[in-house]
């Protein structure tokens, strides 16, 4: 019943593509098996090797109708030595196939990119530095697209430009925060035929003081005479939390030195956040951007909000709904792999909508439930195909 029932579920059939680690001869479970238990019970409230064992003996009679149990369900042991082992560039890969293979079109979406350290990964004896991982998000479908894995924050720099080789962005608009603005990363977002929005801060600091300069003065005369797009948002709610959003957006670039070192660069923005918290002082913030798109305020303001949307819908759901951030597994690739098996797992979840409930929601009930399980399992072919 194994492979011809896992062609029809249709979900699993990337976990195929992806190469065995093993050699022949220590091959007791079939590969498919290890990764869809894995994965199944990562949206069923699991976490490590022993939770995979013991989900596979409880459902061991649900996945007998469409895995081949022919010699049973693999051990906590044997979860650990495979997931540590597996190739976690080639994973992504098929992952990736995946998420292309649910019909998901990039063009005209915004494509987050930001990263996210699983804090507890790090190893002294070994001297492994906590693993940070870099990941692609598009907000829109509420979809990661892939990952790619570094040791350091700082790394994030050389592993965005490696993570959009993965990627079809055509036509899609790539954001990144202040750390990704450089050269290399505008360069590989034009050239495979994207736009961006990149935050500008220090890590530029000749050209992010020019632009504040720009907008200062250009703020000081109440922007006559200087060509722009306005944009202002009042937030406020019931415990006296009020916020103004205004954007300034600007083509006006004649004037900016090295311009022509930026591919594709034709606007620059300013965001100001004004907060008033009861009767205190309010504060002001502002904030700057560059872009190669020409859109109005309106749109860049949309763009750099959602852009956020990959803390609170992605990295917030990774430590708060799968504790990501206790998970101890540290061996080899475990921890990049068990990262995605968390993405695919959130992936589904995310994108079955006939339950209003929660993630955890969703999750207990898949737990519960093995009809709600396989309803998961189809989720995102099921609403991609919808669109």
């Amino acid at each position: 019943m194994g492979n011809e029932k896992l062609e029809y579920l249709g979900l699993f059939t990337f976990f195929e593509a992806v190469p065995e680690p093993r050699v022949e001869r220590t091959r007791r479970h079939p590969l498919v098996n290890i990764l869809t238990i894995a994965m199944l019970t990562m949206i069923c409230v699991g976490e490590g090797w022993e939770d995979m064992e013991n989900f596979g003996q409880g459902k061991k009679e649900w996945l007998s109708g469409f895995l081949n149990l022919r010699r049973g369900i693999p051990s906590a042991d044997t979860f650990r030595r495979v997931l540590s082992a597996l190739d976690p560039k080639a994973f992504n890969a098929c992952f990736i196939a995946w998420v292309e293979a649910l019909s998901v079109s990039t063009s005209g979406k915004l494509i987050a990119l930001d990263g996210k350290t699983v804090r507890r990964s790090f190893n002294h004896a070994t001297g492994r530095k906590a693993l940070h991982i870099v990941s692609a998000w598009i907000s829109e479908n509420r979809l990661t697209l892939g990952q790619i894995a570094t040791e350091a924050k700082s790394n994030e720099i050389t592993a965005i430009p490696k993570l959009l080789e993965l990627l079809d962005i055509r036509g899609a608009t790539i954001t990144v925060d202040a750390m990704g603005c450089q050269r290399a990363i505008a360069d590989k977002v034009i050239d495979q035929g994207g736009d961006y929005i990149m935050g500008l801060k220090g890590n530029q600091e000749t050209a992010h003081k020019e632009v504040r300069e720009y907008f200062s003065e250009a703020s000081a005369g109440d922007f006559r005479d200087v060509p722009h797009t306005f944009h202002e948002t009042v937030d406020g709610s019931e415990h006296g939390r009020l916020e103004v959003r205004r954007v300034w957006a600007s083509q006006e670039l004649a004037w900016f030195a090295d311009l022509s070192k930026w591919k594709g660069l034709r606007s620059i923005i300013m965001v100001e956040r004004e907060r008033t918290v009861g009767s205190a002082k309010p504060t002001v913030e502002r904030q700057y951007y560059w872009s190669s798109h020409t859109v109005d305020a309106i749109m860049f303001a949309h763009m750099i909000r959602s852009h956020w949307g990959i803390e609170n819908q992605l990295h917030w759901c990774l430590d708060v709904g799968f504790r990501e951030d206790e998970s101890r597994i540290r061996t080899d690739h475990g921890p990049e792999n068990l990262a995605l098996l968390r993405k695919i797992a959130l992936n589904l979840a995310k994108n079955e909508r006939t339950h209003k409930a929660g993630l955890q929601a969703k999750r207990k009930l898949a737990s519960w439930s093995n009809p709600y399980l396989l309803k998961l399992l189809f989720a995102g072919l099921n609403s991609n195909q919808a669109k």
